[in-house]
């Protein structure tokens, strides 16, 4: 079976994982924080950092030859279900429809104590 990791140009490079890995039918992406292009915490409230994170992975899902259309799990980490609804307002507005199968829970810590991070599963 053929792996190929994969590195978006848009994001930044992170030394101990790939942006994304496609195996034969399947891009699993790694989990998005709400960074800008230099590695920036962007400001704003959950809202605008569930569009940055949402941004970025479509970033990484460019790069591997897919799109929104074909992610077929998300697994979404909140710092605090109080911005369950907040979140889903955002996440219900940017992805098409059908969503995706997907997965939310309330993490212990996240990196740079970020309150939302975002990977993908999707076909190829």
């Amino acid at each position: 079976m053929s792996v190929q990791k994969i590195n978006s140009p848009d994001r930044p490079q992170a030394p101990m994982y790939s942006h994304a890995v496609k195996i034969p039918g399947l891009i699993f992406c790694s989990g998005q924080t709400p960074m800008d292009s230099t590695g920036n915490v962007v400001p704003g409230d959950i809202k605008a950092h569930t569009a940055q994170c949402l941004s970025n992975l479509t970033d990484v899902l460019n790069a591997a030859g897919s799109s929104w259309d074909k992610v077929v799990k998300v697994n979404i980490y909140l710092k605090s279900m109080g911005d369950f609804a907040a979140m889903n307002e955002v996440y219900i507005k940017l992805l098409p429809d059908p969503k995706p199968a997907r997965t939310c829970i309330q993490a212990g810590g996240l990196p740079h104590d970020v309150d939302v991070e975002i990977e993908a599963i999707a076909a190829v």
